[in-house]
């Protein structure tokens, strides 16, 4: 395993801009050793970098994300990061869960107002 990366190697290995590498260090996810105005990625920061994308893919905010990293380092610890993560991807699926539930009623009322909608046709002896 190298000691660090590059941002250039970094935005290409994750499919990133280097402002969003830029973004999360600026929200204090990720630290990387500053040479000059050069920024070097240790193997910790690329690691970083892969879980806060996996959060964003999963639907976690910022904050979000940040509250799980911090409890990884401080205590609990990895144990309570575990069961945050638990409690955050149980909310998740209920917010996802609500919302398809959501899809479905306006889904089915789409429905109800184009079956409406191609009645009052014919009832005016319109084609559809």
């Amino acid at each position: 395993m190298r000691e660090y990366y590059s941002i250039t190697e970094l935005t290409r290995e994750f499919e990133i801009s280097t402002r969003t590498l830029r973004f999360y260090e600026d929200e204090g996810l990720i630290k990387p050793v500053r040479r000059g105005r050069t920024r070097l990625f240790r193997s910790s920061d690329r690691q970083l970098v892969r879980q806060i994308l996996r959060g964003k893919r999963l639907g976690f905010s910022i904050a979000e994300i940040r509250e799980i990293i911090l409890m990884y380092k401080e205590p609990p610890g990895e144990a309570g990061q575990l069961r945050l993560m638990i409690k955050r991807i149980e909310e998740k699926r209920e917010n996802l869960r609500q919302k398809r539930r959501d899809l479905e009623e306006t889904l089915a009322e789409l429905d109800r107002a184009e079956d409406a909608c191609v009645e009052r046709l014919a009832e005016l002896g319109v084609k559809t």
